[in-house]
């Protein structure tokens, strides 16, 4: 068997979720009864095969430690205790150190793929991490087709790394409170990360994006979007209005069904944060570096929620009511200036039937009590009673909120269609000592955080808007 230690424990993972639907199949057939046994052996097969990689890794480990020079002790390294100066050698599938790149042939045949299978041993070991967190961090290296995001993993995930980005956070941006080997590690994310223009890279499991997408966003915009990876300041991509078939007779020349591509693009703009803090809160705090990561994340899910709604494009991301506004994606109410059941029909009847397949509402929570308060009889027009929680479905979609849209407008459509471009890399950058207005020190210091991020509507036909 040749599965890699990740490859295996992803397997054992799939044969588990196999087993989890066939047993809950109501109509098992016989060949349902015969891929149980099946996959049971190749699950024993593969855990044998997995337990093997990591007895060979620990130890591979032990006979390393045991043949190392009297007094050469190894050190704590975060999560775990890896040798100084051990060769950074593939050991079992896995790598002794994985951050430690010196070895890798960058420009050679297979550098993409050893950078690639570090990140991956990388994001295992990296501290400060939750199993959410390695899930959405392994997925961003997967999908990324250069090795920016794994280079990313790599500069930024090491113990050695997170103990530096701690440190100058605690010691005031001082470089000099560094090891040796921690100003090595913040060196090598400089270049990789926040390059000439200064700032401190973020640890990659630490950046407000990972965070948000492990622990989940309020922002339900973000939820039902189409979210991807920016290397660059314009994400590209390619939309069709679909392929449109024909009925041709027998030995007929097929007719030309080709569907007409798009090349829509998104930008991508700068969002920042400030955060200040007294002198005293700094030395005090015991997870400065984390809390401040935390409230970064909480303050650019916010701007978000507003800017996925209203942005205006300029500086900023465009929002999906803004980027609707003046297209034939407006349904105007049945009465102006009203805002009745006939109008929720409307709109749904509006969109076409390939968009409203997969199609959710959006409406400010507003706007879904004044529904509540169409039909007071209890007649067939009635969405929910005000005692009963929200309902989480009109007419069969599902019905999120964004605080952001104005009352009365309502939003149906294939949210695919609305695509955000992130571009994972938040820098920071140290700011001493803030002056108060008559020039003189408060006794607080800052910390300014810059992230990317674009987002824009891409198809506007898979939307329909009720707006006057």
């Amino acid at each position: 068997m040749k599965l890699t230690h990740q490859q295996a424990v992803n397997r054992e993972k799939d044969i588990q979720d196999e087993l989890e639907r066939l047993k809950a199949k109501d109509n098992k057939t016989a060949e349902d009864h015969k891929q149980v046994p099946a996959l049971l052996t190749e699950f024993r097969e593969v855990h044998e095969h997995r337990l093997n990689l990591e007895h060979d890794a620990a130890l591979a480990e032990v006979r390393s430690a045991a043949e190392a020079p009297k007094g050469g002790a190894a050190e704590e390294r975060g999560v775990e205790v890896v040798e100084r100066g051990a060769p950074s050698v593939a050991v079992g599938g896995k790598f002794r150190d994985p951050w430690d790149t010196t070895e890798v042939r960058f420009g050679r045949p297979g550098s993409e793929s050893e950078l690639r299978h570090r990140a991956e041993d990388a994001i295992e070991r990296m501290p400060f991490a939750s199993d959410k967190v390695r899930e959405v961090s392994a997925a961003l290296v997967a999908g990324d087709d250069s090795t920016r995001m794994a280079e990313l993993v790599l500069a930024s995930t090491s113990p050695d790394y997170g103990r530096a980005f701690s440190k100058i956070v605690r010691h005031n941006g001082q470089v000099s409170a560094l090891s040796r080997e921690e100003q090595d590690a913040l060196h090598r994310s400089m270049a990789i990360g926040a390059g000439p223009t200064g700032g401190y890279l973020v640890p990659f499991q630490l950046d407000p994006t990972v965070i948000l997408t492990s622990a989940g966003s309020f922002n339900q915009v973000r939820q039902m979007a189409r979210v991807v990876t920016a290397t660059g300041d314009k994400w590209h991509g390619i939309t069709s209005a679909g392929v449109t078939g024909s009925w041709d007779g027998e030995a007929e020349e097929v007719s030309d069904d080709s569907p007409t591509f798009g090349q829509p693009t998104v930008n991508v703009h700068k969002g920042t944060v400030f955060a200040e803090a007294t002198y005293e809160a700094v030395q005090d705090a015991a997870n400065v570096a984390q809390d401040l990561a935390t409230m970064i994340a909480f303050e650019k899910d916010r701007m978000e929620s507003v800017a996925f709604v209203k942005g205006t494009g300029t500086k900023q991301p465009k929002g999906i009511i803004t980027a609707l506004t003046g297209t034939a994606s407006i349904v105007a109410p049945g009465t102006a200036g009203t805002f009745a059941v006939g109008d929720v029909y409307g709109v749904d009847a509006a969109l076409p039937a390939r968009w409203a397949a997969n199609g959710s509402w959006l409406a400010n929570r507003g706007t879904y009590n004044t529904m509540r308060q169409f039909d007071t009889n209890g007649g067939s027009a009635l969405w929910g009673q005000l005692a009963e929680g929200r309902k989480s479905e009109l007419l069969g979609r599902p019905d999120l909120v964004a605080e952001a849209m104005d009352a009365d407008q309502i939003l149906f459509g294939d949210f695919s269609n609305y695509v955000i471009a992130d571009r994972i890399g938040t820098t920071i950058e140290y700011i001493p000592n803030l002056f108060g207005s008559n020039g003189r020190p408060t006794g607080k210091r800052g910390w300014y955080a810059h992230f990317r991020v674009g987002a824009d509507v891409v198809n506007a036909d898979a939307f329909r808007l009720l707006a006057e």
